[in-house]
């Protein structure tokens, strides 16, 4: 199939499916005579493993090892649960740092009246030097 059907069935648009064929992500395909791209069943399915890994956070780094772990029938689930605690880690860390921003955001919200005034504490927080950083 060409690479418009393999993006439709993968869910993956055609300018990301040659993007991770450029970086080795997935196989180039076997080509036509005519010279366009024609996907196999088994490269539709690494596609869409790929966009659910991408889905769930799974960085490009992340989901190679992933594809690596699902194609060798040599792995320990050991190696998958490790490589996914550890994201679930990185999401954690994410989470708390926006927990921050929003309190951060809803305490200028709350400081400013939102009228006519021109003063305005959230403008003034951005452009301050002393605001955490």
């Amino acid at each position: 199939m060409n690479i418009g059907q393999a993006s439709e069935l993968s869910g993956i648009p055609s300018k990301t499916i040659r993007y991770y064929e450029s970086i080795g992500l997935i196989p180039a395909p076997a080509r036509t005579d005519s010279g366009y791209r024609d996907y196999s069943q088994p490269e539709i399915e690494t596609m869409r493993f790929i966009q659910r890994a991408r889905n769930l956070g799974f960085t490009i780094k992340d989901v190679c090892e992933l594809v690596d772990l699902w194609h060798d029938q040599h792995r320990t689930s050991a190696q998958v649960k490790s490589l996914t605690q550890r994201h679930i880690h990185e999401i954690e860390i994410k989470l708390k740092e926006l927990e921050s921003m929003r309190h951060t955001l809803v305490t200028l919200s709350d400081k400013c009246h939102g009228d006519d005034r021109p003063d305005c504490p959230i403008l003034e927080d951005l452009a301050s030097l002393n605001n955490g950083n």
